[in-house]
């Protein structure tokens, strides 16, 4: 997937004003329209544009793409979005069409950034509308919390970033904060709905909601499989051999386990129902891994020396069809 510089494709200036980016699409739209434009290419350029028109006409589309730097060349191949790129960045709800209306066919690329949406409801049509109550677009935005978070359920202070123009007409990043409340046992990729917390009515109507999708910090024990909570859980040779009772780190706490003898590296048990809570709860899965001392003693090699001479029959990769 290739980078789109949206500037260069307009042929205005990262500096430009609104006002300047419509005036260039109008003029290049014009240009390119496939009913009119001579030119071999002028049905791509013409999608091109509108592509482009779309993001920089919108004061919040802007302001996410320009965070993804200078870095990056239009035509550079192989382009990713950086990880986590627009979190805490409140994005206007709805879809995409183009000027005429129509649904808008828009790029990788585009989608990489902004997603794919259904289309926008019409909040002008209609009779009287420049004089009724209407209400406000939804918008957006995706935050990080801790796993901690999704099994007590907690209250928490949010910093999202939004755009407005400037008296120049240029996009500016703003800040607000808002208190939201987690709710126990909350999953990646569910939203948190936030009443009249997005853009705000016309003619006196009622503000939009906001969405608030939910993604989880790295932990650096733990991983996430929906419900399901993993841990990779390091055991001695003696534990694995011999049996052991351990203590197992939780997110609700520390859990007394018991590991059967003759455990091999790589075993998994389940704890049942502690995983992310819920009216039907996930489970929390073990992986043991063997773990030798990273250093040996005269004593502790002399007594492995002992059990290899004990244990002289036994072949660990016989199923691999080995010979001795």
């Amino acid at each position: 997937m290739d980078y789109k510089d949206y500037y260069q494709i307009l042929g205005v200036p990262k500096q430009a004003t609104q006002d300047e980016i419509k005036r260039s699409y109008r003029k290049l739209a014009r240009k390119y329209h496939p009913d009119v434009s001579q030119e071999t290419d002028a049905e791509e350029r013409f999608k091109e544009l509108g592509e482009a028109y779309e993001v920089l006409k919108d004061p919040e589309k802007r302001a996410a793409y320009d965070q993804l730097g200078a870095d990056w060349k239009a035509g550079q191949e192989g382009f990713k979005p950086p990880p986590n790129w627009n979190d805490d960045f409140e994005f206007t709800g709805g879809g995409y069409t183009t000027d005429t209306g129509h649904s808008a066919d828009f790029s990788d690329f585009f989608e990489s950034l902004f997603g794919r949406r259904p289309s926008n409801q019409d909040y002008g049509a209609g009779v009287n509308s420049r004089t009724r109550p209407l209400r406000g677009e939804d918008s957006h935005a995706k935050i990080h919390i801790d796993l901690t978070d999704a099994y007590q359920g907690t209250t928490r202070s949010i910093a999202l970033h939004t755009t407005q123009l400037d008296d120049n007409q240029r996009p500016k990043l703003i800040e607000r904060t808002l208190n939201i409340k987690i709710p126990k046992g909350i999953r990646k990729g569910q939203s948190i709905r936030l009443p009249q917390q997005g853009n705000p009515g016309i003619n006196g109507g009622e503000a939009g909601d906001l969405y608030l999708e939910i993604e989880f910090n790295p932990h650096p024990l733990y991983s996430l499989d929906g419900r399901d909570v993993f841990l990779k859980l390091p055991i001695a040779p003696w534990e694995a051999a011999l049996g052991a009772k351990v203590k197992v780190p939780t997110p609700a706490g520390e859990v007394e386990m018991k590991i059967p003898a003759n455990t091999s590296s790589g075993k998994r048990l389940r704890l049942k129902g502690r995983g992310l809570p819920s009216q039907e709860p996930g489970d929390f899965y073990i992986t043991l891994e063997i773990v030798l001392p990273s250093h040996l003693s005269a004593a502790e090699k002399a007594l492995y020396e002992s059990l290899q001479q004990a244990a002289a029959d036994f072949n660990p990769r016989a199923s691999l069809g080995e010979q001795r």
